[in-house]
């Protein structure tokens, strides 16, 4: 008896010097990954001042989450602090922000691959979303932002995640943006804007950051342990989607952030997606119908 009692002290000794070594190596790697240069050859987006960009770029900065992070002013925002060790909080992105100095292939670098200027992954920041965007909607985009009035201070960029959350990213459990993203592809060429499923495809490039790139769902990557799966939005097993047999459902949803039977929709971002026109949503409900079962889960 004692012998066994000992051994089973020993092996949970063992397991937890284990634990602290791996934790250790993790938080060393996780520093050293947040902190790696990532060389990426863009081609610069001209600036544009016109009438119409600025009214798309508003749109788009709307509907797509950027107010969501940074604040409808753009001086940033807190936008997750559970009190359990997850605090992330988008910096001041006007003028007067962290853009400031920005030029125009910064912007790129930054919004569709998801590296600051200086070479660094940009923390949190969902550039798979944002990495198909066309050149007209990103200059569109960049319009409105360095339309917006200048802010002094404003808030910073703050990135605070629990221990296991940085062990896992610095193992590669986690992964940030830039290496999700295939930095590769071109930028997508312009889709007619209309109810059709090839407008919809463009529009659900904003989902993969919580759905995954097959828009089949799963544990969000990098997410608090308490937040919900995203859903499934293939027609695949456990489809979300059964819940609206038509676009006036699927656009009700988008927009109160409710399910048919009044339960509340967690995490999803509808503060922005309820934003969304009257083009956009049906458009991107069109396509939802189109794309290739996945089992939960498959991301």
């Amino acid at each position: 008896m004692k012998s066994w009692v000992k051994w089973s002290t020993g092996t949970v000794l063992v397991l937890g010097l284990a634990a602290m070594a791996a934790a250790v190596v993790g938080q060393q790697l996780a520093e050293r990954k947040r902190h790696r240069l990532i060389s990426i050859a863009v081609a610069a987006v001209p600036y544009t001042h016109d009438a119409p960009a600025l009214l798309r770029g508003k749109y788009l900065y709307e509907s797509r989450g950027c107010a969501d992070c940074h604040g409808a002013n753009g001086a940033g925002r807190t936008f997750v602090n559970d009190g359990k060790g997850t605090h992330i909080a988008g910096p001041n992105i006007t003028p007067a922000g962290v853009v400031e100095k920005y030029q125009p292939v910064d912007w790129v670098r930054a919004i569709r691959h998801g590296v600051k200027p200086d070479g660094r992954p940009a923390m949190v920041m969902p550039s798979e979303d944002y990495n198909r965007f066309t050149d007209p909607d990103l200059a569109a985009l960049v319009a409105y932002t360095r339309s917006l009035a200048p802010v002094q201070g404003g808030g910073k960029t703050v990135v605070e995640l629990p221990l296991p959350a940085w062990v896992m990213y610095g193992f590669e459990v986690i992964q940030d943006a830039a290496q999700r993203i295939d930095h590769t592809l071109p930028p997508a060429q312009p889709v007619p804007p209309g109810v059709t499923a090839a407008h919809g495809a463009y529009v659900a490039n904003m989902c993969i950051g919580c759905h995954g790139a097959t828009l089949s769902g799963g544990k969000i990557p990098g997410g608090p342990p308490d937040w919900p799966a995203a859903a499934n939005l293939t027609p695949g097993e456990g489809s979300a989607m059964v819940r609206y047999p038509n676009a006036a459902q699927f656009v009700a949803m988008m927009r109160s952030g409710k399910r048919p039977d009044g339960s509340v929709i967690k995490v999803m971002p509808f503060e922005s997606i309820s934003k969304m026109d009257d083009v956009d949503l049906p458009a991107l409900y069109a396509y939802l119908k189109t794309v290739a079962p996945q089992p939960a889960g498959n991301r």
